[in-house]
């Protein structure tokens, strides 16, 4: 099992070397060069537990990685850090099952893979005989930062800095971010929005200049986000667990497929669930639901990819994104992995914010179907899904939610789909008390969280807790084109 760069066939690595290097030297993204099968049958990983369920999946992907080295990034990833012991329970919610991805210590799903990130690269660097030491560059919607520093904070040989769009976020999750403790955790706030951040961490990452002062001062960059493969396989795991537990509870028959809908913004999550098909779990169709920033739903529905549109700044803000990195890995796949085709495309989003395809390549991606829930829509949802079953969704999660109405509506599609729940609503408590019809006027942050531990009756999760008396430790703001200096002057100051 090896790597190919999305945008040269022949730039082909061990899958260590993909993990460590994050993003390929020619600005692609590794993919594998071929899917690997599941080699056990259904009712055989069924009785697995999650620990088992990653090391079968995980293991045909990282064929370099020995047996035990593996399971130690497993055991140290997936342990009572997760307040769940299945790390990703799956619950009724009316007549509908959600299988929650929060159960981790920040409380995202972004905990199910950068929880066992730094195992991972930590181990492709002794694999490697790296002597740099790994700095971590990432751009965050508002989970991958918390949840990376969380995963490298104060790790030996590794520092990580995160840059996140300020007012771009919600109040809890900024202030999980400028409270993270570690020596080695740099938090930066930009004036722009995520697209901005994102695309400027690209340009860092082939800035070739940078890269020979990183490398001589003994440092090199690596990524913590769905760009980096590392973070993609790991979440691979949870769409086999999803699906052998519908099995468990009798709501299909091995073999037989499920449909899952997802929470979209950079696409990686979803494209995980594309991977764990190709692996051979039983999915149908993978929703693709976005919000008001509805770049990809109009992909699916014209072919032509354009963010040439208004940035809108939503109650579901990891999902305000108009430049989804990670689909650039489904449109190599859709091509027939023409990388020519794909550079062509990518150069023209770049140079003109759009791209079309047509329909042979359209083809491709059967595997999906897209809808969309407006912000109207995703209020309404949380209240109504509430007042039926007790169940509070936050506002991603009710995106999805909604999606499904609309794309059962739409399609009369009855196979049994479980939604992705991708963060509690803990993290956004203001929107969903909102929603409710529940939230004071002039209320303090604290306040809010013991409001909606009353209405919903819902544990308030550790990590909530140990924001109440938290120091800010980071509050730098700069501007986008301020992101190269500022790097410069963390890591080789």
């Amino acid at each position: 099992m090896n790597f190919k760069s999305t945008r040269d066939n022949s730039n082909i690595v061990t899958p260590s070397m993909a993990i460590l290097q994050g993003l390929a030297a020619d600005g692609g993204l590794f993919v594998p060069v071929s899917f690997p099968k599941l080699q056990k049958d259904l009712e055989t990983l069924g009785k697995m537990s999650y620990q088992e369920l990653a090391y079968e999946v995980m293991s045909a992907y990282l064929d370099d990685f020995k047996a035990e080295d593996l399971w130690a990034c497993i055991n140290g990833a997936y342990d009572e850090k997760f307040d769940d012991p299945s790390m990703a329970p799956v619950v009724e919610v009316g007549s509908i099952d959600h299988m929650e991805l929060f159960h981790g210590s920040t409380i995202a799903f972004k905990d199910m893979a950068l929880s066992i990130l730094p195992y991972l690269m930590k181990t492709s660097a002794v694999m490697n005989k790296s002597d740099k030491d790994i700095v971590i560059l990432t751009a965050t919607s508002g989970d991958t930062g918390k949840a990376a520093m969380a995963g490298f904070a104060d790790v030996p040989g590794t520092s990580i800095i995160v840059f996140y769009p300020k007012n771009g976020v919600s109040s809890i999750q900024e202030r999980q971010m400028v409270t993270q403790k570690g020596e080695n955790t740099h938090v930066v706030a930009i004036r722009g929005n995520f697209d901005s951040a994102q695309t400027k961490v690209k340009e860092l990452f082939n800035d070739k200049e940078l890269k020979k002062e990183m490398d001589d001062k003994g440092f090199q960059f690596s990524s913590a986000n769905s760009m980096n493969i590392g973070r993609l396989l790991p979440q691979v795991v949870y769409y086999a667990w999803a699906y052998l537990r519908e099995v468990e509870k009798g709501k299909v028959a091995a073999g037989e497929a499920i449909n899952f809908c997802v929470p979209t913004g950079n696409f990686g999550d979803i494209l995980a669930g594309y991977y764990a098909k190709k692996m051979g779990v039983p999915i149908g169709k993978l929703i693709c639901a976005s919000n008001d920033n509805r770049v990809l739903y109009d992909f699916f529905e014209t072919g032509t990819y354009d963010r040439n549109r208004e940035f809108v700044l939503t109650i579901s803000p990891s999902m305000d994104i108009l430049i989804s990195s990670n689909f650039e890995r489904m449109l190599y796949h859709a091509t027939g992995n023409n990388t020519e085709e794909l550079k062509k495309l990518m150069g023209s989003l770049e140079s003109s914010g759009s791209y079309s395809v047509g329909p042979e390549v359209m083809v491709n991606f059967k595997d999906y179907a897209a809808e969309y829930a407006t912000e109207e829509e995703t209020m309404d949802q949380i209240r109504k899904v509430f007042e039926m079953t007790g169940y509070v969704m936050d506002p991603h999660t009710a995106v999805a939610s909604r999606s499904y109405e609309k794309y059962v509506e739409k399609t009369g599609d009855r196979t049994p789909c479980v939604i992705v729940s991708t963060a509690s609503p803990y993290k956004f408590p203001e929107a969903v008390l909102k929603a409710l019809g529940r939230l004071p006027e002039d209320i303090t942050d604290d306040a809010l969280i013991d409001q909606l531990n009353a209405v919903s009756k819902v544990a308030i999760p550790n990590a909530i807790h140990d924001l109440k008396d938290a120091p800010v430790r980071h509050d730098l703001v700069v501007p986008v084109d301020g992101m190269k200096d500022i790097v410069k002057k963390i890591i080789l100051a």
